[in-house]
């Protein structure tokens, strides 16, 4: 296990460091900024930060570190990794959003969002990291280091810190609320590419007759949509088996190392693997949205 989470958190700062050294040379090289890459910039973040915190400890305990992590350490590496995570499932919902809202055609209700959504990209990433630092405020009281235990009543113990409940009680109003965020988001990643989807079959069956001698594999809007379904369908699985780990690990006594660990490996795997992901997707799928948004916008004059 210590080799699995040695590689799999290499494997993650790698691909987002490549991710940051790709956006510092593009600005340097004078590249035009897309709108997007400044979202992509605080996901990549918030997914380094997720592997720093998610990563090291449960490494260094599986090759037998115990008692390396003092009660603030732990504090600390807890509550920036829960930050971290819900900046990153935030900000993959503004993102969906936004590149959602630059396809829509010019009929759309979103059409007037396409001119101030750069100016309100950087209020709404604040706002996501603000919220997170905000609800999870609540973590030093329910983390604390193995020899903090004694006189505690301990819910779960990871091996180099432990989850405990002081007052011997759980927060049932706090635990809904960390819940309903993460549902809102994941719905947000849905509608988002649920919509780009449908926009561009519409925007498919407007211009089939323009490719009649191409293959249908070949036209930007399927290719296109297959990379929005693979992105969501990867976001899905990997999101979804990390959640109900963590829901089994949190409210069952039956939990064991393996569930420990198996927790631990999934929920940094979009973080790891996500960049990769990005460098073979995004470019691409932007590309092609923009295309078929200009196309939209031009209508009638494109058989010119």
């Amino acid at each position: 296990m210590g080799m699995i989470f040695l590689s799999q958190t290499a494997l993650g700062v790698l691909g987002n460091c490549a991710c940051l050294g790709y956006f510092i040379l593009t600005t340097i090289m004078g590249r035009r900024v897309k709108p997007t890459d400044l979202i992509v910039k605080h996901l990549t973040l918030a997914n380094f930060v997720v592997l720093l915190f998610k990563g090291i400890p449960p490494t260094m305990a599986a090759f037998g570190l115990i008692y390396f992590l003092d009660e603030v350490s732990c504090i600390l590496v807890f509550y920036f990794y829960r930050v971290a995570r819900g900046v990153s499932l935030s900000s993959t919902s503004v993102l969906s959003i936004f590149q959602a809202i630059m396809i829509s055609p010019r009929n759309s209700k979103w059409v007037r969002f396409k001119v101030r959504d750069p100016k309100f990209i950087g209020s709404s990433l604040g706002l996501c990291w603000a919220l997170q630092l905000f609800l999870n405020a609540l973590i030093p009281m329910t983390v604390t280091d193995i020899w903090g235990t004694r006189n505690m009543t301990v819910l779960r113990d990871l091996v180099y810190c432990a989850l405990v409940d002081p007052a011997n009680m759980h927060q049932p109003v706090y635990v809904f609320l960390l819940v309903f965020i993460d549902v809102m988001c994941v719905g947000l990643v849905l509608w988002a590419s649920g919509s780009m989807v449908f926009i561009l079959w519409k925007h498919k069956q407007r211009v089939q007759h323009l490719h009649t001698s191409r293959s249908p594999q070949s036209l930007p809007e399927i290719r296109a949509t297959k990379s929005i379904l693979a992105l969501v369908t990867i976001f899905l699985l990997l999101y979804t088996t990390s959640s109900i780990l963590t829901a089994c690990f949190h409210f069952f006594d039956a939990s064991t190392v393996w569930m420990l660990n198996a927790k631990v490996a999934m929920s940094a795997c979009y973080p790891a693997f996500y960049p990769f992901l990005l460098l073979s997707h995004y470019s691409t799928a932007s590309q092609l949205c923009c295309t078929c948004a200009y196309q939209t916008a031009l209508g009638p004059h494109i058989v010119r």
